[in-house]
């Protein structure tokens, strides 16, 4: 198995920072892994046995030696933390908790949760024993009301607009963006709060509903803006690109291919590459139209994709993508995640190490995809449940 190795730097970003993180699922383990990977001591903590994320699969089958059994979602997530366990419902365990938030020297007082709604570990409670500490609290629902990222997303509107167009039902996307986007905006909230606390003393109480994340998404692109001001709200449009030309066609072994074309440069070398010179000017004749405007390229995709559908129809997938790799057009094969790692693709990414995690074994996984100085910043594995922690700096 490749491993890429880089210098490591002295420090990083976020070193002398100490995280309490109460949590479980995404969102909030998320910002623990990201804010770990940019130098923090981050503690999760986690009553006796783990939290309801500790079997969430996938797990492993078994496959290559690694015992079955052992959660790869878990291990995924919390890379580089160290593992506290306590009762929970006890005083000696929510005064442990206390303890850790408020008693981690000048770099603690900071705590990011998912398992709000307890007055023991609320920021008054934590303020008065702490007056500058930093509490972060992931909600589901705006008003506070649980919700996770499919039924937020259930009533927002994509799943209506996701799917082929002739599809009549909602479908839903498999990738939870709207927790993936809410971990990051909570490691953004809690270094600009530590940024804050260092130039005035203050600490912050921030609240962060995944609701209001996927409402801010979507307000800033539009979304949401589009049913105020237009006639309509966005319609459904396939795998066609809204408000530009952009695609994905069937090739002559059954693959398909992604192609974008943003800009007139990329638009005119799609044409030279699938010689359709002739036939596209004369398009634009009888259409009035000019493809030189994104507007008309997506008004008149239909008729494109028909036009493009039959070049892709007469070439291997392969022969397609190297024809397009000598344009400037965007394009992609699509891919499994099984011929993602097949191709080599993560053992020849410098962003990918190999991590020996207990329960699993050898595999490559990611770092911090930001590059600081020329290097990803990485952690070591996820720890097993209820190691204990370092010592803290005072």
């Amino acid at each position: 198995m490749t491993q890429h190795t880089t210098g490591t730097p002295a420090r990083r970003p976020l070193d002398g920072l100490h995280i309490v993180e109460v949590s479980s699922f995404v969102a909030s383990p998320l910002c623990g892994l990201t804010l770990a990977q940019l130098g923090a001591t981050v503690i999760r903590v986690d009553p006796i046995g783990g939290a309801a994320d500790i079997n969430r699969w996938p797990h492993t089958d078994g496959h290559n030696g690694a015992p079955a059994g052992t959660s790869i979602y878990w291990t995924g997530l919390n890379k580089g933390k160290h593992s506290v366990t306590v009762d929970m419902r006890s005083p000696k365990g929510q005064q442990t908790i206390q303890d850790l938030v408020t008693e981690s020297g000048a770099g603690g007082g900071i705590l990011v949760t998912n398992a709000g709604g307890r007055d023991w570990m609320s920021h008054a409670t934590l303020s008065a024993i702490r007056p500058d500490v930093i509490t972060l609290e992931l909600l589901g629902g705006s008003d506070g009301t649980p919700a996770v990222d499919y039924t937020v997303n259930a009533g927002l509107g994509f799943p209506l607009i996701t799917g082929p167009t002739d599809h009549r039902r909602p479908v839903n996307h498999v990738l939870p963006a709207w927790d993936v986007i809410c971990g990051l905006y909570a490691a953004l909230a809690i270094t600009a709060a530590v940024r804050r606390r260092e130039a005035t003393g203050v600490g912050a109480a921030i609240r962060l509903p995944l609701e209001d994340t996927a409402l801010s998404i979507s307000s800033a692109l539009g979304y949401l803006t589009e049913c105020q001001v237009n006639a309509s709200g966005r319609p459904a449009t396939g795998n066609d690109v809204y408000g530009t030309y952009g695609t994905d066609f069937e090739t002559a072994d059954g693959g398909r291919v992604m192609v974008v074309a943003l800009t007139r440069r990329h638009f005119r070398d799609l044409v030279s590459v699938t010689g359709t010179e002739q036939v596209v000017a004369s398009l634009e004749t009888a259409l009035g139209a000019d493809f030189d405007s994104e507007t008309d390229r997506f008004e008149h995709r239909a008729v494109l994709n028909a036009l493009f559908g039959k070049w892709f129809a007469d070439h291997s997938t392969d022969e397609a993508c190297d024809a397009l790799a000598t344009t400037s057009v965007l394009a992609q094969r699509y891919r499994s995640f099984d011929e993602v790692v097949a191709a080599g693709t993560l053992a020849h990414n410098a962003l990918f190490t190999t991590v020996d995690q207990p329960g699993i074994g050898e595999y490559l996984a990611a770092g911090l995809p930001a590059r600081f100085d020329g290097d990803h910043y990485r952690t070591g594995p996820a720890p097993d449940l209820g190691s204990g922690i370092p010592p803290l700096a005072e």
